[in-house]
């Protein structure tokens, strides 16, 4: 017979996943928010703590794969348990992925710097990051309640995010061709639009994660 000491020190592991999914969730959304506004703000040194706060959530999934593969050494969980650690590890990859995109975002700042953002596109890419954060949070907020049947209706949004993504995309090749010297500012900014639409992506991967867990 399992002892409760050994049940409770097992459900402390569940609960340490469960938190630290939390905050790297957090901090993937505010690194990818952070990089927007650095973007449309030609904000530097916001750009440079996004590019910091990368090394954070870095070692934040690390540490969930560490503990995660820890767990399953020790306690061979069956079925649902195994299901949820197998999940949290691949969350925690998509979520990393998520702040790999907000650090590349900042790293397009410095060149567009000089140029600024055109506030017609840069209206188009908060707009587009907005959906992309709201499908983020409300996927972890899924997560956080354990509410798969939520998850199919986040999968069924990403369109909306796909069809923002190619009105602004053509935006800006308009922009391109209208006047050549708007070629290179533009070609930075669509890499950020692509950068937030794979975000989404992201949030999708998660929630199929979530049905699956």
């Amino acid at each position: 017979m399992v002892s409760t000491h050994i049940l409770s020190a097992y459900d402390e592991d569940l609960k340490f996943l469960t938190r630290r999914i939390a905050e790297m969730g957090g901090l993937a959304e505010q690194m990818v928010s952070d990089s927007v506004r650095a973007l449309v703000n030609s904000d530097a040194a916001l750009a440079q703590k996004v590019i910091s706060d990368d090394v954070v959530l870095d070692h934040a999934e690390r540490e969930i794969g560490d503990k995660a593969i820890v767990t399953i050494a020790r306690r061979q969980p069956m079925a649902a348990d195994l299901r949820e650690i197998m999940g949290s590890i691949r969350i925690a990859s998509d979520l990393e992925r998520v702040g790999d995109l907000g650090k590349n975002t900042a790293k397009r700042v410095i060149a567009v710097q000089g140029t600024g953002v055109p506030r017609r596109l840069a209206r188009g890419i908060e707009h587009l990051s907005e959906l992309a954060l709201s499908q983020l949070k409300e996927v972890l907020d899924v997560y956080a309640t354990r509410a798969p049947d939520k998850a199919v209706s986040i999968r069924e949004r990403d369109e909306e995010i796909d069809a923002m993504y190619t009105s602004l995309f053509r935006e800006m090749l308009t922009y391109m061709m209208e006047d050549p010297r708007n070629i290179t500012t533009c070609t930075h900014l669509l890499f950020c639009a692509k950068n937030i639409e794979r975000i989404g992506d992201h949030a999708t991967n998660i929630a199929e994660t979530i049905y699956y867990m």
